[in-house]
């Protein structure tokens, strides 16, 4: 099978090379380093906090027993393999798509989109800035997440402008067929809200394609062992499927026929698109899951108690702002805290550098100016890097006398 991509992928062979590769600051080299580019920057994921912290994030399903239910890291263990699938069958760089994968979900707050709208909700109302999780993640890894060089020296991750832009451009909400990349190398600081801009690189363009593939067919797995969906709601589904009553429903089955669809329909000259059966059934399944999981009754009373765990942090924190002795509020406030003061204080000095003051191993781009506004802005990134556990125990800490 020819591969009809591979004059496009992300190789030195492509006229946009340069860019694609291109860093924030010059990344020291190991001699004998034998990694690509995008497999550095894979590495550089895999060991930071951030992505450490997906395995206790929620992706649909809040603080589950069965451990057979879909975290975020799982989520995004899946996008890899269904990217990898379509970018190899296409001809594709496999390593840009498995770098983009793992990190496109680096910026989700705790308890999924749930936590995501109650942020952006906090953040519009102080700041004036509107949070999604796909502008957050690129912050983050800029920003935010330390590593340290081979010197010892803290640096942000420093990832190539293809990843970077992978993560912000990666939006699964997707209506719209026959995706293809953008020519324009723009400053990724213009997005202002979810699915402004195509994707810089069609294996971008795979990403968000394998985003909504990986989440359509999984969330329904999921609610199939909770038992959320009952016989009429299953035999429902089965029929938008296609499905005889008595045939098996898994993830497996929804996964692989919409990858070999995509695989077989899409060229450089139509863009990566479904067959048209195909994109009027995912509209269907989308539908289907709005109306059965996502507004599920059952998840109501789990969103009520997300609101008043995230806006109770952030006002218990926010109180504490001082503009002349920030010092004095925070050891007042430990006597009642004592555990989540001193975390929140060491991660102002660790991320965004309290005190201004110089400290020649912390190296991120952050200039921290201590305002009022930047102090909020500051809670709202401690609070978006939270697990799900972490912040549940941060709000009883604050409730408990």
């Amino acid at each position: 099978m020819e591969k009809l991509f591979k004059k496009y992928a992300a190789y030195p062979s492509n006229a946009n090379w340069k860019q694609m590769i291109k860093r924030e600051n010059e990344i020291y080299a190991r001699e004998g380093d034998v990694r690509s580019e995008f497999e550095r920057d894979y590495t550089r994921i895999l060991h930071s906090d951030a992505y450490k912290r997906l395995k206790h994030k929620t992706q649909v399903f809040f603080s589950p027993s069965n451990d057979h239910i879909c975290t975020r890291i799982e989520h995004v263990g899946h996008v890899e393999s269904i990217s990898h699938t379509i970018a190899e069958y296409l001809g594709l760089n496999t390593e840009l798509t498995k770098a983009i994968a793992i990190a496109h979900d680096l910026g989700h707050s705790p308890f999924g989109h749930a936590g995501e709208k109650i942020l952006n909700e906090i953040s519009k109302r102080d700041i004036g800035e509107t949070f999604w999780h796909e502008k957050n993640g690129v912050y983050m890894v800029d920003n935010i997440e330390l590593l340290e060089d081979d010197k010892g020296n803290l640096k942000n991750l420093n990832l190539t402008y293809a990843v970077r832009d992978g993560i912000i451009s990666h939006c699964g909400e997707i209506d719209e067929n026959a995706l293809k990349p953008r020519d324009e190398a723009i400053d990724l600081d213009k997005y202002t809200k979810p699915n402004e801009y195509a994707p810089y690189t069609w294996e971008g363009c795979v990403i968000k394609i394998s985003d909504k593939i990986s989440y359509i067919g999984r969330d329904i797995e999921d609610a199939l062992s909770l038992k959320i969906l009952d016989k009429n709601k299953i035999l429902e589904l089965k029929k938008i499927l296609g499905m005889k009553p008595d045939e098996a429903l898994n993830n497996t089955r929804i996964i692989n026929d919409l990858i070999v669809d995509i695989c077989k329909n899409s060229t450089p000259e139509k863009g990566l698109c479904f067959s048209k059966e195909k994109l009027i059934l995912i509209d269907s399944i989308k539908k289907y899951n709005y109306e059965n999981i996502y507004n599920n009754q059952r998840m109501i009373a789990s969103n009520e108690y997300f609101n008043i765990v995230i806006n109770r942090i952030y006002t218990t924190l926010k109180n504490l702002y001082s503009e002349n002795n920030i010092e004095k509020s925070f050891e007042e406030a430990k006597k009642f805290y004592p555990s989540i003061i001193p975390q929140f204080k060491e991660w102002l000095d660790r991320y965004w550098n309290l005190n201004n003051r110089e400290n020649t191993n912390l190296k991120n781009k952050v200039v921290f100016s201590f305002n009022e506004k930047n102090y909020c802005k500051a809670i709202i990134q401690f609070i978006s890097g939270m697990t799900d556990n972490f912040a549940m125990d941060v709000y009883n800490e604050i409730i408990r006398f």
